[in-house]
């Protein structure tokens, strides 16, 4: 930028005083600061807007770099998976073709099917308290804090605070 020092400064508002005069100075003065404030803005805006969209393309690039990582893990895991499926395939097919081969030759008793014949446990559902017992706040906080424990409705909440000797006005 310019470089204004003191004394450049003096002789510039010297000239202005004597040329414009000092009934306008005022003026042309606050009319001059509002014009360097508004270009100040400016620069400020398309300063910031610069730095946006650097910042923007900075991201982008790590996004791109982010999701080449996770297609290199995914195509690194599915690799795994392949090889680990036809290992396992190999192995089943090797262990069945053992288990068909003993089938012929021996009775299906020592095979050990009876493993297999119990049934997977049936879901039970929770007793009625479980909520109550997973609860996290002791009931003496909730006492003291004031956390309704039982629900009431309106009017009986209405009259459980009158006072004594209050009659209700639709009785």
């Amino acid at each position: 930028m310019i470089d204004f020092g003191f004394d450049k400064i003096a002789l510039i508002s010297a000239v202005a005083l004597i040329v414009i005069g000092p009934e306008k100075l005022p003026k042309v003065a606050r009319t001059i600061g509002h014009l360097v404030g508004k270009a100040q803005r400016y620069v400020a805006d398309v300063r910031a807007e610069v730095n946006r969209s650097i910042e923007l393309d900075e991201l982008k690039k790590m996004k791109n770099q982010f999701e080449d990582a996770a297609r290199s893990v995914e195509q690194s895991v599915q690799q795994e998976i392949n090889e680990a499926q036809t290992s396992f395939d190999k192995d089943w097919a090797s262990v069945t073709s053992e288990l068909q081969s003993n089938a012929g030759h021996a009775p299906s008793t020592e095979i050990g099917h009876e493993a297999l014949a119990s049934p997977p446990p049936q879901y039970r559902r929770p007793n009625k308290k479980w909520r109550l017992k997973r609860s996290a706040m002791p009931q003496w906080y909730k006492q003291r804090q004031g956390i309704r424990a039982k629900a009431q409705s309106g009017a009986a909440r209405v009259a459980r605070f009158r006072p004594p000797g209050v009659k209700s006005a639709g009785r």
